[in-house]
């Protein structure tokens, strides 16, 4: 006999391929399943990488994305949308007509703009468009340090640097912003993680354990993924951001060191990892 079962809550990620399995729509897809999400996905690039670098990418163009999207949508009661890698104006676009379109309330963009070896993703016209178009329409939007300073156009080197990027990005239109500091010396106490979310309601800092390591493969993705899940799921804002990080600061501790360059985190269902 059949058992009906509470339908899932779903969450669509609209970014790049890593075909390494760290980062991207796949790290996005390992995400929102260990949160007890159903997964959906639109491949915006395709990226060439491995641990050890991205070696070229092949984009997608507006359209193909919306042809993607619109049977997502069409079909399924979509309850969160994670942007990451959207490498040109046509696609961001798109992507922004898309989700007015499907009156899409709960909107994380991760600004993906370089790899973590460096490689840079998308040009300045499509940052551009990323801030017109998308952080207006965005619950959180989740940059790195080098992502904030290429957003705010400022050079970050203290805690009054991080500050003022932050409130000078969420003047830009996003409901809130999460400024991640692991590229950051630590600016108040040796060995801690912190990241600080600026919201309407003030400046609030979310502060893990810090460790040394090489396994910080798709980091900013799971991240903004695990947020997306968790608002996906009901939790309110500093919530979902708190259970997030936490969620990632356990995966990069217990990562499998898979690679020969940045390993991938141990992207697992709760209660699983060892």
């Amino acid at each position: 006999m059949h058992i009906a079962e509470k339908s899932p809550k779903i969450c669509l990620t609209i970014a790049g391929v890593d075909p390494s399995g760290g980062a991207g729509v796949i790290a996005d897809i390992k995400t929102f399943f260990a949160f007890g999400c159903y997964p959906a996905a639109v491949i915006a690039s395709l990226t060439f990488q491995n641990t050890t670098a991205v070696f070229g990418v092949e984009n997608q163009t507006g359209d193909v994305v919306r042809k993607q999207a619109v049977p997502v949508f069409d079909d399924l009661a979509v309850d969160a949308v994670k942007t990451g890698m959207l490498p040109n104006r046509d696609v961001i676009e798109t992507v922004a007509e898309l989700i007015r379109e499907y009156n899409i309330q709960k909107l994380v963009v991760d600004p993906v703009v370089r790899s973590t070896t460096g490689f840079d993703l998308i040009d300045d016209e499509a940052l551009r468009a990323m801030i017109e178009r998308l952080f207006p329409l965005a619950s959180i939007v989740t940059p790195n340090i080098p992502e904030t300073e290429r957003i705010s156009q400022m050079t970050i080197t203290t805690l009054e640097d991080v500050h003022a990027a932050g409130k000078k990005i969420l003047e830009m239109g996003p409901k809130a912003v999460l400024i991640k500091g692991g590229h950051l010396p630590d600016l108040e106490s040796p060995k801690m993680a912190r990241d600080y979310l600026f919201t309407a309601d003030g400046v609030f800092t979310f502060e893990a354990e810090y460790y040394d390591t090489d396994a910080t493969h798709g980091t900013g993705c799971t991240l903004a993924a695990a947020i997306t899940a968790n608002l996906a799921l009901g939790n309110d804002l500093k919530t979902s951001v708190e259970t997030a990080k936490d969620f990632v600061n356990e995966a990069i501790r217990t990562a499998p060191k898979i690679g020969k360059g940045n390993s991938p985190l141990n992207i697992q269902p709760i209660g699983r990892r060892g």
